[in-house]
């Protein structure tokens, strides 16, 4: 069995279509790209995208596959009701994300957000003797330890941090030397010198993070979000760095994508904005492509396709 398979223009918001189309060519497939907007006449059996169209409910296709970890805007009881399977591509930013956050926390630790500010003034302000420190020794508390939070967990470790985790199973995770359930999360954060939010958005987790989890946290910590911005409560992260209350803050999500212009956040020198960029690298569309074989394969065998919410 040959799958029509369609690519959808969302998909550029990470890397062209045709560096995917390409990269699928010893696919057992048809690929082809999909138009904005489905109908039935595509004719397709499964379909890759970044984002959500009404139009896919009825547009026939038997598969969809989202070329990210989050699907929140996706309607899975109506996609279930039509009988049509929704894959992610979780598991595939363990690396990249987790390099980030180990950016982020080295950016701080050693004052270079605050240098690269200087530098177009051309301004040489070393550091006062007691403002820069090193990661080892610290503690991070990872909040979330699925890919991302395991990625993260397994490079601090690495650099001699403490790492604390917080997660709903009991289950022992390499890596981390303190497991909390979420009930305990102020507990959690209250001794970290960073905390780092890896959770994915669900009900359970939107608005997880709020002023009372900021109050937790040391006046000396800061607060990394590679999750997704309404995991943390974003009014609420500002009053905290207005106040002083917490060091800074390294954001790759918000609220609001773009993150808009009068934000306060963009003005903050003890604050880190970058676009949504963590799981970002030029390995990607092979890693997505390798995922959307081995499915095609599946959805060819008859067999349950991999990474599958619906």
């Amino acid at each position: 069995m040959t799958i029509r398979l369609g690519i959808h223009p969302s998909v550029e918001r990470l890397f062209p279509p045709s560096v995917l189309r390409s990269s699928l060519e010893a696919v057992d497939a048809t690929v082809t790209d999909a138009d904005e907007t489905l109908t039935p006449d595509a004719a397709l059996d499964g379909l890759v995208t970044f984002d959500y169209d009404p139009s896919f409910l009825d547009a026939g296709v038997d598969w969809i596959h989202v070329i990210r970890a989050g699907y929140d805007e996706f309607p899975l009881d109506a996609l279930r009701e039509r009988g049509i399977s929704l894959s992610n591509s979780t598991g595939l930013h363990g690396d990249s994300v987790g390099e980030m956050v180990v950016g982020y926390m080295l950016g701080f630790a050693r004052g270079l957000h605050r240098y690269r500010l200087d530098q177009p003034d051309r301004a040489w302000n070393p550091p006062a003797w007691d403002e820069t420190f090193t990661l080892a020794g610290e503690s991070v508390c990872v909040v979330g330890l699925g890919t991302l939070g395991r990625g993260v967990a397994r490079r601090a470790d690495a650099l001699g941090m403490s790492v604390a985790g917080v997660r709903r199973t009991p289950t022992p995770v390499e890596h981390v030397d303190r497991r909390y359930g979420p009930e305990d999360l102020r507990e959690a954060v209250a001794d970290a010198r960073f905390v780092v939010l890896a959770v994915p958005l669900t009900d359970r987790t939107e608005g997880l993070f709020g002023a009372a989890e900021l109050a937790a946290m040391r006046e000396d910590a800061y607060l990394v979000n590679v999750a997704r911005g309404p995991v943390a409560d974003q009014s609420a992260l500002v009053d905290a760095l207005e106040s002083g209350s917490i060091a800074g803050a390294a954001l790759d999500v918000f609220e609001t994508e773009p993150l808009p212009e009068e934000s306060p956040l963009w003005g903050m020198e003890n604050v880190v904005v970058t676009p949504h960029a963590a799981a970002a690298t030029d390995e990607y569309p092979g890693r997505i492509a390798a995922l959307v074989r081995e499915n095609c394969r599946r959805l060819a065998a008859g067999e349950s396709v991999a990474n599958r919410v619906v």
